[in-house]
């Protein structure tokens, strides 16, 4: 059995409350489970104590039993100090689409013919 710790969704529409729960992998998310090892309440300011409450032991052992953690429990254990951080590139992130280079394109030649406008109708009232 492929075991993953991850976040059960809860709460309201527009009002998320997870769990932090021992699955199966094939069930599915808020569905069955083995074991609740804790929550996390993204609704509350980040420096709040109850927005996130781990038991790192029992997410320790269930760790030693073979249990994956998804990529955001790996992110809270990481900054719990449980597991090393690693480091994540993502190249893609920070290119703009094609869409925002064309606007960005349109706007430096609209700048450029602006100035040179501005430039012949300096030439203009010189002479």
């Amino acid at each position: 059995m492929a075991l993953a710790i991850r976040l059960s969704r809860g709460g309201a529409k527009k009002r998320p409350y997870y769990r932090i729960v021992v699955a199966d992998s094939r069930m599915p998310r808020d569905g069955r489970f083995i074991e609740k090892v804790g929550t996390y309440n993204p609704t509350l300011p980040k420096d709040h104590d109850e927005r996130l409450r781990m038991d790192l032991d029992k997410i320790k052992d269930w760790m030693a039993k073979g249990a994956q953690p998804t990529d955001r429990v790996t992110r809270f254990l990481e900054n719990a100090g449980v597991m090393d951080k690693k480091t994540r590139n993502n190249p893609n992130k920070a290119k703009p689409s094609k869409k925002t280079l064309e606007r960005q394109e349109e706007k430096r030649q609209k700048e450029e013919e602006r100035k040179e406008a501005e430039a012949a109708a300096k030439e203009e009232s010189e002479a």
